[in-house]
């Protein structure tokens, strides 16, 4: 069914694919924020890429003129530093395949340790940088009883190149490897959604997901019960979306398109 807009009450963006690709700002992304502002529809962005903090999102996104502030984004890095916290002591080994995004959260502050030869926990998110070595510290402390935990199962993100590797490769050759399947932690799970609306204080049936993966942000939206609105500006194609089981309540080129959308229903 459509999207009832005016019953929404908050807005959880994904990022990449979504507000912008590589460097660039994608259309209506600046504009749709600006207008939700003005409305005081508080939005906040959930995104599977842990390569990088909030401020260091909050900063790139500046460069291109959309503004938001750190605390409006949690990455699935922060998802997966507090389960960790949740379940291991302070102290605990633990050895990470990742960027600043994990290795800071989970390093920083010391309370876990940095452990290659015998870690309790594997975890692994984006890594742009990935090496064999990494990947063998890796299989070896997986198959010797490590936790497996990995920040999303993306197999792919998008750059102005094209569709490059994400953290499902890296962990579909760790698997394969290994034998083991990794606890996925970020979206389509829903942790990173419920953590998203406490943070608007918003509700399922009143939080609208924009996304552009029908794999993660369709389908964990759909699942607690959120309306869903798909851009085709990421990773998903028409085509990918047509042969989905999962459907959003809408599709639309991009935010623009999105953008014009609400507003003719909100004359």
């Amino acid at each position: 069914m459509p999207i009832n807009f005016e019953r929404v009450r908050g807005v959880l963006f994904d990022m990449d694919g979504v507000l912008y690709r590589n460097q660039r700002a994608l259309p209506g992304a600046p504009e749709l924020l600006a207008w939700l502002e003005q409305r005081g529809i508080p939005y906040a962005c959930i995104t599977n890429n842990a390569s990088q903090l909030p401020g260091q999102y909050a900063a790139r996104l500046r460069t291109m003129g959309i503004l938001i502030s750190p605390e409006r984004i949690l990455t699935s890095a922060l998802v997966a530093n507090a389960y960790l916290r949740g379940s291991a002591p302070a102290g605990t080994p633990v050895f990470a395949i990742g960027m600043d995004g994990l290795q800071h959260l989970l390093f920083g502050d010391g309370y876990f340790v940095r452990e290659e030869d015998s870690p309790q926990y594997v975890v692994v998110g984006a890594d742009f940088e990935v090496s064999y070595a990494k990947l063998r510290t890796a299989c070896f402390a997986i198959r010797k009883g490590a936790t497996f935990i990995g920040t999303n199962p993306d197999v792919t993100f998008p750059t102005e190149q094209g569709l490059a590797p994400g953290v499902g490769a890296i962990l579909a050759a760790l698997q394969a490897c290994t034998g083991v399947a990794p606890l996925i932690l970020g979206k389509p799970l829903p942790a990173i959604f419920q953590a998203g609306m406490a943070l608007l204080g918003s509700s399922p049936a009143t939080t609208l997901m924009v996304g552009d993966s029908v794999l993660t942000d369709v389908p964990g939206a759909v699942e607690l019960g959120m309306p869903t609105a798909m851009v085709l500006s990421g990773v998903t194609s028409r085509a990918e979306l047509e042969a989905s089981p999962v459907q959003p309540d809408a599709t639309y080129a991009n935010l623009a398109e999105l953008f014009e959308a609400w507003r003719a229903a909100a004359v």
